[in-house]
């Protein structure tokens, strides 16, 4: 377990201290997941951070409590979930990653997690019809985050001294052409808000909402997918009710030590060189949400 550092949590998901800024990013990602979800389920090129999921979990929900994911990829939240106690829904739309997220509920169940744990193959922008019927207005918590474009950094392979170029693997969603990651910003904005209407259907009252989301580049332009994210929640009748950080990068002796991929840099060094002062993005933004409706949770 990493060590506590400053500011107002750690990784743990144990008895967190709400703040603006999670730290979140002490250990790397790949350390984060080895043993806790399978080594084929580390293609899925937009993993959510599961110390995040973690932190948002054990923050804005009860042991026993239901949380649901409805763009699941390998099942992050879910893992999170059930092993902090909490039952926990996701619905995945690429057969291959609802595949391979179930692969990941089964090996958490056998790892002694106490949650309960569902996945489902389906379209998201239609999700009170997916989710059982008895599970609606008992959801506590919503955790997802939107995808980043029709490609990602992925992982990288270097072949070696006069091998050829460094290449670039496991950056695609998938084939579908009807996949939200492949629309355009203006069909991604409407579908994500037909997905985070679903989630308030289904939210009990004063349920919560977070998604995890940051900007990215396609040919050189700024995408604001945080603004697009605020944008939605309001429109399908969701509270913003603040907005945080999430630590991608560690902390030490009061230093970022950054994450960044061998494509975030590459790009950010050919940026700075053309004259573009560009920075390395080393967090991601949380838009936190809430019901509309009346309750006392916490």
């Amino acid at each position: 377990m990493p060590e506590p550092t400053a500011g107002p949590t750690t990784e743990t998901g144990t008895s967190p201290v709400q703040g603006t800024v999670f730290v979140t990013g002490q250990t790397v990602s790949r350390e984060q997941r080895r043993g806790r979800y399978t080594r084929e389920s580390m293609a899925h090129p937009g993993k959510m951070l599961p110390s995040i999921a973690r932190y948002l979990i054990a923050t804005y929900t009860q042991v026993g409590e239901w949380v649901c994911d409805p763009m699941a990829g390998i099942a992050t939240t879910i893992v999170e979930a059930m092993h902090l106690g909490r039952n926990a829904i996701g619905v995945e739309y690429e057969a291959q990653w609802a595949r391979l997220a179930a692969d990941n509920l089964h090996l958490a169940t056998t790892q002694g997690a106490t949650g309960h744990g569902e996945v489902y193959h389906g379209d998201s922008r239609h999700l009170p019809a997916l989710i059982p019927t008895e599970l609606h207005g008992h959801i506590a918590l919503v955790i997802t985050s939107p995808p980043y474009g029709p490609s990602t950094h992925g992982h990288v392979r270097t072949p070696g001294p006069r091998r050829g170029k460094v290449r670039k693997l496991d950056h695609r969603y998938g084939a579908d052409p009807a996949n939200l990651a492949y629309q355009t910003h203006d069909q991604l904005a409407e579908g994500f808000t037909q997905i985070l209407t679903g989630a308030a259907a289904i939210l009990r009252p004063g349920g919560h909402v977070a998604i995890t989301a940051r900007p990215y580049r396609r040919h050189g332009e700024l995408i604001d997918i945080p603004g697009m994210v605020a944008a939605a929640g309001t429109n399908a009748g969701l509270r913003l009710r603040e907005e945080c950080a999430a630590l991608i990068a560690g902390i030490r002796n009061g230093r970022l030590i950054s994450r960044a991929s061998f494509f975030q840099q590459q790009n950010v060094r050919a940026a700075i060189a053309q004259g573009d002062p560009q920075w390395l993005l080393q967090h991601e933004d949380v838009l936190l949400f809430r019901s509309l409706q009346s309750g006392s949770s916490q």
